[in-house]
């Protein structure tokens, strides 16, 4: 081989080695972020709205009370896993009035290094449509909701309580009655206006007797409850140690995927609590205090 050939050539090797070793002493660059991500960590006072351009103003938390009393829960009309129709007594409690948005939970992953609300793969549908300050929070799991309300010092609502809450006292199928309706809530289609979630409280007749927004539509939502199929023959002893088998949580309301004409309020899912998905959310719920409680039940009995 010709002598200037195999200077050539031995440059080239030289400068192949080289480009590896240079790197390594220069440090890496991180790759480039994925678009779809950008932005879903950003916990915004206030930011621009997608449509029009002009700041949104972030929706305050609020906490709705939940007398104490009887309510119907489940119905003859639904399926197997939402019967008997039932009358249950619960104690007074106090549950979000909206669904736990983007910006509050934000403010959770900031201030505790929890995960960021996001899917396990990256392969999000809907990401950037998802992300609002005042959408309502996806892809978190029970475990994700539940240290959320603890850290609130709050807890995931039973749910008996999240029922009672969204269909008022009344056996009522939908929020706003007995007459199914048409985009009335945030579900399944872009007809509605929304091709993903809706700002919460967005859908004036998706609202409870009591004042709770978006319990039929929006997202699905975790409750604390492990899921059995005949919820009524479980008392809370029993709960206990169904929850200690291991299982599915249970998941309540509809959301902006969901459609069909079996859509009511006493409708039931179910999922493995470690599931994260673009159409589940949650809200947070307390006790009402024991001193409180106790006074009220005194006030009743005088009467």
């Amino acid at each position: 081989m010709d002598r200037r050939l195999k200077l050539i050539l031995l440059v080239v090797i030289l400068f192949m080695i080289g480009m590896p070793v240079s790197g390594i002493l220069r440090g890496t660059n991180p790759p480039p972020p994925d678009p779809d991500l950008v932005g879903i960590v950003d916990p915004l006072q206030v930011t621009p709205s997608s449509s029009s351009g002009t700041p949104q103003k972030v929706i305050p938390e609020e906490m709705v009370f939940i007398p104490a009393g009887p309510f119907v829960q489940g119905t003859t009309q639904g399926g197997f896993n939402e019967r008997p129709e039932r009358t249950v007594i619960l104690q007074g409690f106090w549950i979000d009035r909206w669904e736990v948005t983007n910006h509050y939970y934000l403010q959770f992953v900031e201030q505790t290094g929890h995960r960021k609300p996001g899917p396990p793969s990256r392969y999000a549908k809907r990401l950037a449509q998802l992300r609002g300050p005042n959408q309502p929070v996806a892809y978190v799991s029970w475990y994700d909701a539940d240290a959320y309300c603890k850290w609130k010092r709050k807890r995931l609502p039973r749910e008996a309580e999240w029922e009672k809450a969204m269909r008022g006292i009344d056996g009522r199928l939908w929020p706003w009655g007995n007459s199914p309706r048409v985009h009335k809530a945030n579900l399944g289609g872009r007809a509605d206006g929304y091709e993903a979630t809706a700002p919460v409280g967005s859908f004036p007749l998706d609202r409870s007797p009591f004042g709770v927004h978006d319990g039929f539509g929006n997202l699905m939502e975790w409750v604390t409850d492990w899921y059995e199929e005949q919820a009524a023959l479980l008392n809370e002893v029993q709960e206990a140690t169904f929850a200690d088998r291991g299982g599915y949580k249970t998941l309540r309301g509809a959301g902006y995927t969901s459609y069909g004409n079996d859509l009511r309020i006493t409708g039931r899912s179910f999922m493995v609590p470690d599931f994260r998905d673009e159409t589940i959310g949650f809200r947070c719920a307390k006790s009402e205090p024991e001193k409180k409680r106790v006074q009220t039940l005194s006030a009743q009995s005088n009467n």
